[in-house]
């Protein structure tokens, strides 16, 4: 298939790339390549990229209303992977404007495009941030979702109820994926596991909110791939044809846990630095994937010690620790 994939040079946009070209899908990559964190992380993603048959890259920004209806008019794809978003909780705190400008304004662009093309299946990146404070576990997509804590987790939230009302009105097949806390080589600077890492390396105390009191849903990034091409695979029905999923790993890990399972793997325990929660933060996140399951077959088999063996192989070799 021909699929537009926006956030190439993010993490799991790199691995998903990788996973649609390996199979002989045409991608079509766009990324503002933003500042939020290093951009040579992002390039070097690309580079993995750049030589694999049938790989197409844009510097294309999906908040341009002129640029982005062009390149998806120019190309004609089938099948949309919408990845690109202004990412992390904490920061919506500092900088609003940028999740305003791509989470919304960008997110409305692709669904215009995706409707005046006739994209057959519209797959797009929420957030088990939309929870907020719920305390129900495992959390639900039938839960009630209309109490988030961040901007972040608004924007995510305003973007199922606009891919609803374009499945509504103008029948555009669309599925959203609540990912949980995606982890793995290539990551995000700004996650855990990659800032824990760094800090332990460099010896370096680390920041551990709420006390150490807290659960993730942790999730390996090639588990969180195959689920995400199975979903970009099966175009949803119904009326509307709309489809919303929790997409992890159904096993929260205690971060203290997490913790111990990296400092062995690096070989060097960490200083930490208990701190009191931070606002937009939740004390634990645990998806009900029983859904995906039934649908498309979704099976995270990765255990977590395995994950973190992984990435921290990968981030010795990356920055050459």
């Amino acid at each position: 298939m021909k699929i537009l994939l926006t956030g190439a040079a993010g993490f799991i946009g790199m691995h998903a790339a990788q996973a649609l070209l390996a199979r002989g899908d045409e991608v079509y990559g766009v990324d503002n390549l933003n500042d939020y964190y290093e951009v040579s992380l992002k390039e070097a993603r690309l580079q993995q990229l750049a030589p694999l048959p049938g790989f197409h890259f844009e510097h294309l920004d999906i908040a341009d209303r002129v640029a982005l209806p062009e390149f998806v008019r120019k190309h004609s794809p089938q099948r949309v992977l919408h990845l690109a978003a202004q990412a992390g909780v904490r920061y919506s705190l500092k900088n609003p404007n940028v999740y305003i400008d791509s989470n919304l304004v960008g997110f409305g662009n692709i669904l215009e495009a995706c409707r005046n093309t006739n994209v057959e299946h519209l797959v797009y990146a929420s957030s088990s941030s939309v929870y907020g404070a719920n305390q129900k576990q495992p959390f639900s997509v039938e839960d009630n979702v209309d109490h988030p804590v961040s901007l972040y987790a608004a924007t995510k939230r305003a973007n199922e109820l606009m891919a609803y009302v374009y499945a509504h009105l103008y029948r555009l097949p669309t599925t959203g994926l609540r990912f949980f806390t995606v982890y793995g080589p290539w990551g995000r600077p700004d996650m855990a596991i990659f800032s824990f890492t760094k800090a332990i390396l460099e010896g370096c105390p680390i920041d551990v909110y709420n006390h150490g009191d807290m659960k993730r849903d942790f999730t390996y990034v090639d588990d969180i791939v195959e689920g995400v091409v199975r979903v970009l695979d099966k175009v949803p029905a119904g009326d509307p044809p709309c489809k919303l999923y929790n997409i992890g790993n159904q096993q929260p890990v205690p971060l203290l846990d997490f913790i111990a399972a990296l400092e062995k793997c690096l070989g060097k325990k960490a200083q930490r630095r208990l701190l009191p929660m931070q606002p937009g933060d939740v004390p634990a996140t645990f998806a009900d994937v029983e859904d995906l399951m039934r649908d498309v077959g979704f099976r995270p088999h990765t255990p977590i010690e395995e994950g973190i063996r992984r990435f921290t192989a990968w981030y010795r070799e990356y920055y050459s620790v």
